[in-house]
């Protein structure tokens, strides 16, 4: 079964705030340990930008493989430009 955001936030804020465990958590829901376990540790690392659901990015994430992108398509670029400087400097000689 998959849960939203909602429900993963709330069940990570009733852990956090102390209202339940992991454990807790895990048998109410039926959902295994280490699975509550992940959602907690992804809501403490990206706060607001977890949980962005299946298929989607988080704005940061987004961003980051957009200046990947950006930097492949740069590196490419530069090397293009390498080779048409060699190629017309040897035919200046």
């Amino acid at each position: 079964m998959k849960y939203g955001k909602e429900m993963k936030e709330q069940t990570v804020l009733r852990i956090l705030n102390k209202e339940a465990t992991i454990r807790e958590m895990s048998e109410q829901l039926g959902v295994h340990y280490t699975t509550i376990r992940d959602w907690v540790r992804q809501y403490r690392k990206k706060k607001d930008e977890s949980f962005p659901g299946s298929g989607h990015r988080s704005p940061s994430d987004a961003e980051w493989m957009k200046l990947l992108k950006e930097n492949a398509d740069l590196k490419e670029e530069n090397e293009f430009l390498k080779k048409a400087a060699a190629f017309f400097a040897k035919s200046q000689k």
